[in-house]
């Protein structure tokens, strides 16, 4: 009698260890597709950064700020004013990076380029990078999607 309630255990512990394993598996593979029909991020309307930290920019100049969970580049034009860039790629939603050196953004994805403009221009990307409005109130820049403010 022994041996069959250790066998039916066993069983029971081995059956259960793989409806474990398959359950795991089926979420790893089906966690990433929910997340692509319902994606959890939603885009800020605006930002608002200290304008101390870019008024002094030089003409052509290009840093970084956080446009929400995403990068951002502010740029400073030659007339005073500033554009500023959504930092993803146009191809696949990959990170851009600004290369100084070669005045180009870099999409390491699928060697994607963008001009300093923001214009496409080697690579798979469809379309430039984003362009974001930006305007300047009392001390802080304000950072909008166009038309959103």
């Amino acid at each position: 009698m022994k041996i069959k309630n250790s066998i039916y255990s066993r069983r029971k512990f081995l059956n259960g260890l793989l409806g474990g394993g398959l359950g795991s598996l089926a979420v790893i593979l089906i966690s990433p597709i929910i997340k692509f029909v319902f994606p959890p991020y939603k885009e800020p309307d605006q930002v608002n950064l200290p304008l101390a930290d870019y008024k002094d920019m030089a003409p052509g100049a290009i840093k970084n700020f956080a446009w929400g969970l995403k990068p951002g580049f502010i740029k400073a034009k030659s007339d005073g004013t500033m554009t500023a860039y959504v930092g993803v790629c146009t191809h696949l939603d990959c990170n851009v990076a600004w290369q100084p050196d070669k005045k180009k953004f870099f999409c390491a994805c699928h060697d994607g380029w963008y001009d300093e403009n923001g214009k496409n221009i080697a690579g798979p990307p469809p379309k430039p990078l984003r362009e974001l409005q930006v305007a300047v109130e009392g001390e802080e820049l304000i950072v909008s999607r166009p038309g959103a403010v």
